[in-house]
């Protein structure tokens, strides 16, 4: 009678183990590998640096940091809009802005030291060897986001991860293969990131 109680029990404690990782197991659909970011412009964002050259007018031509509020405060121009602009936008505001004291100026606007607006950042969150935000740059791909974070640590569940990515206004919660990638090489899993993708790296529990 214990035998076969025990029989029972065990049957029961295996199913409950086989459901339980069945649970575990993601639902979402796979990222497809070959859906690349379009092409846009490079969008300033705070943090960025802006080299701002004003033609034949080298007193009022300087380097200037995007202040956390997304403005820039120049000579003769003070809390000038930035983020979310690209450098050209940029030129042609500080333009219009120095007209009222130089004749026809003609501004030139160099970006250095890339953050990028927050919203087109790369989040990394969970597992990663290093989370943190990553400025998007054109046809970056899973792995290089991987090697910006460190990789992940010895807890984490890389098949199991997923990006929150928006698509058309739509919210969409994508798995990727991070496993594959790092420990097996599967280049077939280095799917391409999208500005504002968040990946999230679950902790196994198992």
């Amino acid at each position: 009678m214990n035998l076969l109680r025990r029989a029972v029990m065990a049957r029961g404690l295996a199913l409950s183990a086989l459901g339980l990782l069945a649970a575990c197991r993601t639902r979402y659909p796979l990222a497809p590998a070959d859906d690349i970011a379009p092409l846009h412009d490079y969008l300033i964002g705070p943090g960025d640096s802006v080299n701002i050259l004003v033609w034949r007018n080298p007193e009022v031509s300087l380097t200037v940091a995007v202040r956390p509020d997304g403005k820039i405060t120049t000579p003769l121009v003070e809390d000038l809009p930035a983020s979310g602009k690209t450098s050209t936008e940029l030129a042609r505001d500080i333009e219009q802005a120095l007209g009222k004291f130089i004749q026809q100026p003609v501004v030139t606007v160099i970006v250095t030291n890339f953050s990028g607006p927050y919203a087109q950042q790369i989040r990394v969150i969970g597992e990663a060897a290093k989370p943190q935000a990553l400025p998007y740059r054109l046809g970056m791909s899973l792995m290089d986001v991987m090697i910006a974070v460190g990789g992940i640590t010895d807890f984490a569940a890389g098949n199991k991860a997923s990006i929150i990515r928006l698509r058309e206004g739509q919210q969409q919660q994508l798995r990727v293969r991070i496993d594959d990638l790092l420990k097996d090489g599967d280049i077939s899993a280095n799917i391409m990131m999208r500005p504002g993708d968040v990946l999230l790296i679950p902790e196994s529990f198992f």
